[in-house]
């Protein structure tokens, strides 16, 4: 019998994030040291740190690091190690940056099937290379509960980053994937999941966010994000926070997964989900009328997920004629009475 990943873990994915509420406080302890090399580090929970590297009268040349490593998401070891792959890479891709190198974070049980090992190795490996990104090495641990995933490094150049602190009054907010991973992972550990839904999400986590970065990168953003495992929301409240403006996001706007509305309406809800409202719904200004299955949806963790960008926009219209997978979901806004602003 094939083994089947996700039936010995607690929550799949990026659902398997420490709240962002206990994240917070924890490291409001860890004392912040200034060092003018660091272009971007993590005051902001921006996607990943940037460090210069440019040297007296060289090329303009700057680091970029982030690592991202979960429970498995899918059953099939290949696909799991491939996402997990994606996944990380999407933070490098959410600076503007390009990944070079990989090191391998790996969890597995000394008892477990080798060959599930094996596969899930193969799977990220080659999703490593794909990006052009090559593996330096890595490191293991011996556990019951599989975990995997990379720390990842990339270039840039420092006068091209983009962060979450960028966002102006007047731009539009582009978003480049469907939500709903979250819930269709939680109904496939219920048993209710339906094998076409599932494929299309497991089509979108394998998708880099390469190609709508290269896009980007000929245009003008303002600031820039990946959503994953704190939900769009959560993901939004950091971009509003750290630009201090509002986001305005139109709920009729996004596009959910096949199937995600329905396994929102069926409760496959995570507890990443049931965090993330935890943390980010005082900051939200929600009407009544959206549907409670629709606005669980905006706080679900996304694994591999879109970029969620701010642009002047000309750009976003160029944006989409270049890749169709990119749509329009929101404003952003002076700063009001709240950071995000949800509307019908």
């Amino acid at each position: 019998m094939p083994t089947k990943l996700t039936a010995n873990v607690k929550a799949a994915g990026c659902a398997a994030k420490l709240s962002p509420k206990i994240l917070d406080r924890a490291l409001r302890a860890v004392p912040r040291v200034k060092n003018e090399k660091v272009l971007v580090g993590y005051d902001h929970a921006d996607d990943a740190g940037v460090y210069d590297l440019t040297q007296p009268g060289g090329a303009p040349l700057a680091m970029v690091q982030t690592v991202d490593f979960f429970t498995p998401i899918v059953d099939d070891p290949y696909q799991f190690g491939a996402i997990a792959a994606a996944n990380a890479l999407s933070d490098v891709y959410a600076m503007g940056g390009r990944p070079v190198t990989a090191l391998s974070l790996v969890v597995f049980p000394g008892k477990g099937e080798i060959r599930d090992l094996e596969t899930i190795l193969k799977g990220g490996a080659e999703k490593i290379h794909e990006s052009g990104a090559v593996i330096l090495g890595g490191h293991s641990i011996n556990d019951d509960e599989i975990k995997f995933g990379y720390a990842v490094t990339g270039l840039i150049d420092p006068s091209r980053v983009w962060t979450n602190g960028g966002a102006r009054a007047g731009d539009v907010l582009v978003f480049t994937k469907r939500i709903g991973t979250g819930v269709i992972s939680t109904a496939l550990k219920k048993g209710i999941v339906h094998d076409p839904d599932m494929e299309a999400s497991i089509r979108q986590m394998l998708t880099l966010n390469r190609d709508v970065c290269t896009a980007m990168q000929a245009l003008t953003v303002h600031g820039c994000t990946d959503v994953t495992g704190f939900g769009l929301l959560g993901h939004a409240r950091e971009m509003a926070l750290a630009s201090e403006v509002t986001l305005e996001i139109s709920a009729s706007s996004v596009r959910f997964l096949p199937g995600a509305i329905e396994y929102s309406k069926a409760s496959a809800h995570s507890g990443g989900l049931a965090n993330n409202r935890d943390f980010v719904e005082s900051c939200v200004l929600l009407p009544d009328e959206i549907p409670t299955e629709i606005e669980a949806l905006l706080y679900d963790p996304q694994t591999s997920g879109g970029l969620l960008a701010a642009m002047p926009e000309p750009d976003a219209r160029k944006l989409m004629e270049l890749r169709p997978e990119a749509y329009v979901i929101g404003n952003v806004k002076r700063r009001g009475a709240k950071p995000i602003e949800v509307i019908v």
